[in-house]
């Protein structure tokens, strides 16, 4: 069985990072989505929400395992027994950062793959970070997100 980790913060998830399970589904037997717990970047929601999200958007894909993880990735994968990681590019600013992470995790774990996917071009341009902000200013993201998070975001910002 093949079977890869995606790996994020996911907050929250977006229509991009839906469309790159989705694709991952499509060519692996296994995906884990692992939300990373992140304190470090003072997430919007909490990691048993971002757990919770991920579960109701991706219900429809058989093949999708999520889980929380604050852990090295390095050890998550073995523990998942996964033979990769798969990241997400949107763009060529991406690739810097996301190269340093591979060898860095080539490194911890030699046997660990990473793989890149980009997503659809029409969602190339979301971000998390984007779409908080609109959120926040109370701007509409239902193009970005689905619906499900779209509510959880203005429910986070009704106060605001």
């Amino acid at each position: 069985m093949k079977r890869v980790v995606y790996p994020g913060t996911f907050d929250p998830i977006t229509n991009g990072h839906i469309d790159l399970v989705e694709r991952a589904c499509n060519l692996f037997d296994s995906v884990v989505l692992a939300i990373a717990a992140s304190t470090k970047k003072n997430p919007l929601f909490t990691l048993e929400e971002r757990v919770s999200q991920a579960e109701q958007v991706l219900g429809h894909l058989p093949n999708v395992e999520i889980c929380g993880f604050d852990v090295l990735l390095a050890d998550l994968v073995k523990q998942k027994q996964a033979q990769a990681v798969v990241r997400g590019l949107r763009a060529v600013s991406d690739f810097e950062y996301e190269f340093q992470l591979a060898n860095m995790n080539r490194a911890l774990s030699p046997d660990m793959e990473s793989l890149f996917l980009t997503p659809a071009e029409h969602l190339s341009y979301i971000s998390s970070s984007l779409v908080r902000e609109i959120a926040s200013l109370g701007g509409d993201v239902s193009k970005f997100v689905h619906p499900i998070i779209e509510q959880d975001l203005k429910q986070k910002f009704s106060g605001k």
